[in-house]
């Protein structure tokens, strides 16, 4: 039935507006539910967005409580030592968890540039590097990681790096616990007609960079041709006060350049359970 003004004319029916739906604020959900939704983010976007939302949400992400969380689901496995090494609630550090979440230093390769891709790049190279190089590599080192790899010249040169584990993600409770291993893989080659002599050394360090245990290839000469040979090396029951990884290779060629050629080293940490 249509309704009808004074005067015969139709009139105008006010058309009926939606209802306004408000928006989700999470930040009047109770600090339980909030936890848990902020638990689904990846650690990254907990450190770089949702720490500097307000004061309640930095709290939050700086807690203990919600890296259990995450770590729960995502390391499983590792959640019984990660609760018996945590530091203390009110550690002035924040977000030593969150920085494990983040840099996932377990199992993955701590060196940098580790056959020469970004040239000398993270490495302290004697005489600036001048008789060591980065180069293509060559077609019969058929287990190199990458296309490039550092060579040697004639005389002792040397390449080092540092690795601050701390600086990485593990916090000096989780590295005291007695059970983190270290491990040690270094990869070379030679060419064919070359004669060349090689050693890597290994170090572990304290925060003041003291020598705690080492680990040191012999002087290793070789006039095979085409040879690939690789090294390894894993540090058990490592000392309480390890910060630091130094590694350090010498290398040198005696019947001309690029003769030694290093494919790939690496310094990975892992966890012993049993």
């Amino acid at each position: 039935m249509d309704v009808v003004a004074f005067g015969g004319r139709p009139a105008r029916v006010p058309s009926v507006e939606p209802e306004r739906q408000e928006s989700l604020d999470l930040s009047q959900l109770p600090p339980e539910l909030l936890m848990m939704v902020l638990s689904h983010l990846p650690a990254h976007t907990l450190l770089d967005c949702c720490r500097l939302v307000c004061r309640r949400w930095r709290a939050l992400v700086d807690s203990q409580a919600l890296w259990l969380l995450l770590l729960a689901r995502d390391h499983c496995a590792l959640l019984r030592l990660i609760r018996s090494a945590l530091p203390a609630a009110r550690d002035a550090r924040p977000c030593l968890l969150g920085r494990f979440c983040l840099r996932k230093p377990l199992g993955r390769n701590l060196i940098r540039n580790r056959c020469g891709q970004e040239g000398h790049s993270k490495w302290v190279m004697e005489n600036d590097g001048n008789s060591m190089l980065a180069v293509e590599n060559l077609t019969f080192l058929t287990l190199a990681a990458r296309s490039t790899c550092f060579v040697s010249s004639f005389s002792w040169r040397r390449k080092k790096q540092v690795v601050d584990l701390e600086e990485e993600g593990v916090w000096p409770e989780l590295l005291d616990s007695g059970k983190i291993e270290i491990c040690i893989f270094h990869r070379w080659g030679v060419r064919h007609s070359s004669n060349c002599t090689h050693q890597i050394t290994v170090q572990l360090l304290d925060a003041n960079q003291t020598v705690l245990d080492e680990f040191s290839e012999r002087p290793y000469s070789i006039q095979q041709e085409n040879a690939s040979l690789q090294v390894t090396h894993v540090f058990s029951n490592i000392k309480t006060g390890v910060r630091f990884v130094s590694f350090e290779h010498w290398y040198q060629s005696w019947s001309g350049p690029y003769g030694a050629h290093v494919t790939t080293s690496s310094v990975t940490m892992r966890v012993h359970l049993s």
